[in-house]
C-alpha cells in the first residue's frame, strides 16, 4: 500500500496492511536534544518531525502550507519590528499589529501584549484586508505543476483547510471573542462567516486538481475543565459553516475531515459529528484520562481517532509503554483508529526512550 492508501484503510475501512508509524511532531528544545543524543538531522526548529528510523514519512509534512501550493495564512503589509530587547525577552510588533514578549531562556508560549485583532466592527473591517483569498501572494508560482506531482506521491496528503474559532481567538484572545459571542452576536456570526467562505474560495483551485486524504480544521477549543463555548453557541454559529465546509470538500474529492482540538472535548463530540466531521483529533489524554476505547463506549465505532496516545506515558519506560499502547488495541481493532502520541514530544523524552516507544509500538501493532 501507498502511505495514502494505508491511511484511507485506516479511516475508511477496508484494512490497512499495517498501522503506519506517525506522531505529531516535537518541541524544538526535543530535537536539539536528540541531535545531542545521536539523532542526525538538520530540523531543530519548529514543530513538525523529526523524521526518526522505524516511522512512517511525516504525515504532517506539508500541512500548514498545503503542500506548497497556498500561504493561507493572514497576510499583512507592514513588516515585523523589534520594540525591546533585555536579556530576559525579546517583543516585537508583526505585520499585522500584534505584539507579543518571547522568552530568551527556552521554549515557551509567547505572551501577547496588543492583539492585532479587536472585538469591534472598525478592528474587523481592517483585519479581513489581512485576509483577501484573491490575493495574488497567497498563490506560489508554479502551484499548478507541483500539485500535478503530489497526484502521483502516494504520500499521504492532509492539508489545513480551515479554523472557524481558533484563529480568531488566536488573534483576538480567550476573553474577547468569548465576550464578542454575547456582547456582539451579529458581528461574530458575520466572523465566522467570513472564515468559512474564505477558505473554501482559497483552496477550490487546488482540491479540484489534487487528490487529499484529508482536510484538517484547527480549532483548539477545549481546555482541561471542557469546551470554551457551549454545544448551544456551538450550533447557532459553527454548525452550518462546518456542514457547508466538509460538504465542499467531499464535493471536490477530499476523502476525509479532521478536526484538531486538544482539552476536554466530550461535550463537543455530537456536535462535530452531527456537522459531518470525520476523525477527532489528537485525542489528549491530559489529567482527565481521556481514552479512546471509552470515547468508543460512549459515541459508538462510528467515532474516528487519530491520537489517544500519553506522551507522558514514553519515558516511562519499556514496560509502561507497552501497557499503555495495549490498552489502545480494543479501539484499534474496531477500525478507524489511528493510535499517536497526543501532541508534540516534550525534552524531558530522550531520543533513545523515543526510539523505544517507536520499536514497542510496531511490536504491539504488527506495524
Amino acid at each position: 500500500m501507498t502511505e495514502s492508501e494505508r491511511f484511507r484503510a485506516v479511516f475508511l475501512g477496508g484494512g490497512p496492511d499495517r498501522l503506519p508509524v506517525y506522531f505529531f511532531g516535537s518541541w524544538g528544545e526535543t530535537k536539539r536534544r536528540w541531535r545531542r543524543e545521536g539523532l542526525v538531522t538538520d530540523r531543530l526548529t519548529g514543530d513538525a518531525g523529526p523524521q526518526i528510523e522505524g516511522m512512517d514519512p511525516d504525515w504532517e509534512e506539508g500541512l500548514w502550507d498545503c503542500h506548497g501550493l497556498a500561504h493561507s495564512d493572514p497576510i499583512g503589509d507592514g513588516e515585523r519590528i523589534l520594540l525591546e530587547e533585555t536579556e530576559e525577552y525579546l517583543t516585537y510588533r508583526d505585520a499585522l499589529g500584534e505584539v507579543c514578549r518571547y522568552s530568551r531562556r527556552g521554549e515557551s508560549i509567547p505572551q501577547i501584549l496588543e492583539y492585532s485583532l479587536l472585538p469591534t466592527r472598525e478592528s474587523w473591517e481592517r483585519f479581513k484586508g489581512f485576509l483577501n483569498p484573491d490575493d495574488p501572494r497567497r498563490r506560489p508560482e508554479g502551484w499548478r505543476e507541483r500539485a500535478a506531482e503530489l497526484n502521483g506521491s502516494g504520500k499521504a496528503l492532509v492539508f489545513m483547510g480551515g479554523s472557524l474559532y481558533g484563529w480568531l481567538r488566536n488573534r483576538m484572545g480567550v476573553e474577547a471573542i468569548s465576550c464578542l459571542m454575547y456582547d456582539d452576536p451579529l458581528l461574530f456570526d458575520e466572523m465566522v462567516g467570513y472564515m468559512g467562505e474564505y477558505f473554501m474560495r482559497l483552496f477550490e483551485p487546488i482540491v479540484k486538481k489534487v487528490r487529499f486524504d484529508a482536510a484538517y480544521f484547527f480549532e483548539d477549543c477545549c481546555g482541561s475543565a471542557g469546551p470554551l463555548f457551549s454545544p448551544e453557541m456551538y450550533a447557532r454559529f459553527f454548525d452550518r459553516r462546518y456542514r457547508d465546509m466538509v460538504r465542499f470538500y467531499k464535493e471536490n474529492g477530499v476523502a476525509l475531515t479532521m478536526l484538531d482540538s486538544d482539552g476536554k472535548v466530550e461535550k463537543l463530540i455530537p456536535c462535530w459529528l452531527g456537522s459531518g466531521i470525520d476523525i477527532l483529533f489528537p485525542v489528549e489524554v491530559g489529567v482527565w484520562g481521556a481514552s479512546p476505547v471509552k470515547l468508543r463506549e460512549t459515541f459508538g465505532a462510528g467515532l474516528k481517532m487519530f491520537g489517544g496516545v500519553d506522551k507522558h506515558v514514553i519515558p516511562k519506560g519499556e514496560a509502561a509503554i507497552r501497557e499503555h499502547l495495549n490498552s489502545r488495541k480494543p479501539a484499534v481493532l474496531q477500525g478507524g483508529y489511528l493510535p499517536i502520541p497526543d501532541h508534540r514530544i516534550p525534552p524531558d523524552c530522550s531520543y533513545e526512550q523515543f526510539l523505544t516507544y517507536v520499536r514497542v509500538f510496531r511490536e504491539v501493532f504488527g506495524s
